[in-house]
């Protein structure tokens, strides 16, 4: 891989970030509103009801905002490629579809750090609410969790883009949302039904988001849950494994098929 690709392409998602009023009001202004509004809820809940789960709510919403920056990173960086009619355009030029992924994933790091260290702010300093709190290794280790697991959605949903068309370019957006309720954001485990707990630990952002709350509440310390990092890690490893490769096939049929210059059409 060439580092000089790598960066040619960071800074093609830097000028289109910096231009672009939607990833502007998709990325930032969204996650900013969020955390406005999850904030005055945590408020209303800590004021008057229950300082526990109103703490929930916003600890989820500030780890769910590194899934839902780095997938739509990922995802939709390559949408703005396919839309301006470029994405064959930048394969003419010696880059590889694997130095274009990593820089995407890069791209979305960056972009979920600032953000991320934005919304911790305003939750700091607005609803007193300290994610610091956490540690700084279960923060990097949460971090590294959704991240990679945030990289396998995005690759699939990429591989369904460049395979059937932009006619299913709304999943780009809207899928990473099925798995909220799912991995338990903003709530126990133990609220869902048996059925759904089970599916529920089948996904590593449930281990990430109970160990937060372990390590948030008042009874326990900010140390790591190692089980539970593990299981969180091992998932990963299979799910990125086998989004990896998932969406080598959908490329590969793809350009077969001639779909992949078909999406510009």
């Amino acid at each position: 891989m060439s580092g000089n690709r790598i960066g040619a392409i960071l800074l093609q998602e830097l000028y289109i970030t910096k231009r672009s009023l939607e990833v502007i009001m998709d990325l930032l202004v969204f996650s900013l509103m969020t955390v406005v509004v999850f904030g005055f809820i945590t408020r209303f809940l800590v004021g008057a009801m229950n300082a526990t789960a109103g703490s929930y709510l916003i600890l989820g919403l500030l780890l769910w905002e590194i899934i839902r920056i780095n997938q739509y990173s990922l995802s939709v960086g390559s949408l703005w490629n396919i839309w301006a009619r470029n994405l064959s355009n930048l394969f003419i030029a010696p880059l590889s579809l694997t130095e274009y992924i990593v820089a995407h994933m890069l791209s979305g790091v960056l972009k979920t750090l600032v953000i991320f260290g934005v919304i911790s702010a305003i939750a700091a300093y607005g609803f007193h609410f300290n994610i610091l709190r956490l540690g700084p290794l279960n923060l990097a280790l949460f971090f590294m969790n959704l991240t990679i697991f945030s990289w396998a959605v995005g690759l699939v949903v990429l591989g369904l883009i460049f395979l059937f068309g932009t006619r299913i370019q709304a999943l780009a957006w809207g899928l990473i949302f099925l798995f909220q309720p799912l991995s338990a954001t903003f709530f126990p485990v133990s609220i869902l039904p048996p059925v759904l707990q089970s599916v529920a630990y089948a996904l590593p952002p449930t281990f990430v988001f109970e160990a937060a709350r372990q390590a948030y509440g008042a009874a326990a310390s900010s140390g790591v849950n190692w089980s539970y990092a593990a299981a969180a890690a091992a998932e990963n490893l299979i799910y990125f494994v086998l989004a990896v490769q998932a969406f080598a096939l959908m490329v590969a049929r793809s350009r077969r098929t001639g779909q992949f210059a078909r999406n510009e059409g």
